[in-house]
Parts: C-alpha cells; sequence; structure tokens
C-alpha cells in the first residue's frame, strides 16, 4: 500500500517526478550514458535486478556477481514496489542493466553504526560495477575475488 502523505518511509510522491530529488536523478541520468546503474536503499540485504519481464543483456550474469560480491539474495521486485523505481525506468528507457540495492536489516533508518558492515559487503558491487561499465562481458565471466577489496 502506498502511503497517503509524506512519511519516513514507503511514500513515492503525488506522481512520478513530483520530488525536487527525483527530478535532478532523472535530469541527470537523461544527461549522460551509463551502462548500467545501481538504486541504494536500505532495507533487506537483497538486490533487485529486472524489471517485469525486461531482463537487459547481461544483467543476469552482473546481478550474480554482485550477489556473490555482496553475499545479497537476489529477487525479483516485489509486485507492490513495481513501476514505482529508478531502477525499472531506466531498464525501460534505455534496456540496459540496473539494480535495487538494498543494503541494510533493521531499523529504519539505518543507525550510522552500521554503514562499516554495509560499505565491506557492497565494496565488491561499487568496484564491479566500475568495471562493468568499462568491460561488461569481462566482470561477468570473472568472479568478484579476482578484483581485489580495497579500503
Amino acid at each position: 500500500m502506498i502511503a497517503p502523505s509524506p512519511a519516513p518511509r514507503d511514500y513515492v510522491g503525488s506522481a512520478p517526478l513530483s520530488a525536487p530529488e527525483s527530478r535532478a536523478v532523472f535530469d541527470f541520468t537523461k544527461a549522460h550514458t551509463f551502462s548500467l546503474i545501481l538504486a541504494y536503499h536500505t532495507q533487506g540485504e537483497v538486490i533487485y535486478w529486472k524489471y517485469k519481464d525486461r531482463q537487459p543483456a547481461y544483467s543476469a550474469q552482473i546481478a550474480e556477481y554482485f550477489a556473490k560480491a555482496s553475499g545479497y539474495a537476489l529477487e525479483e521486485t516485489p509486485y507492490e514496489s513495481a513501476n514505482a523505481g529508478y531502477k525499472d525506468w531506466f531498464i525501460l528507457e534505455y534496456d540496459r542493466p540496473g539494480y535495487t540495492i538494498e543494503a541494510g536489516l533493521g531499523e529504519n533508518p539505518l543507525p550510522i553504526r552500521e554503514l562499516p558492515r554495509i560499505y565491506e559487503k557492497n565494496i565488491g558491487i561499487l568496484t564491479g560495477g566500475m568495471l562493468q561499465a568499462l568491460r561488461s562481458e569481462d566482470v561477468c565471466k570473472s568472479g568478484p575475488e579476482s578484483h581485489a577489496k580495497t579500503r
């Protein structure tokens, strides 16, 4: 269920791109050519990787790489969340891989003390995502262990 008014969580706005931050991300994306996008959220430790039946080239392999790098589960976007996210729009608009990374578990908002744990779980996604932008097939074929974690 979508909340009827602004609230700390679950409010998606009165209309698409109605919030200034949504418009800014939209405009920024339109002004650049991205090979893939990562949309970070903080609840679930899961990766959502496709939009309905749309599965851009290499998106499943990249999703598997991200799951192995982070330890997060791969899941399909829940019905009640479909059509509302940046990832969904990006996949539909560009037919390129998009991922929603749910990076935490517990209370919402997550306490700042969780940041080091989240960082450790996500550094492989972030470095793998950058490498994917440079060479899509190589990242899919090699495992996350081949890309050293840096601090």
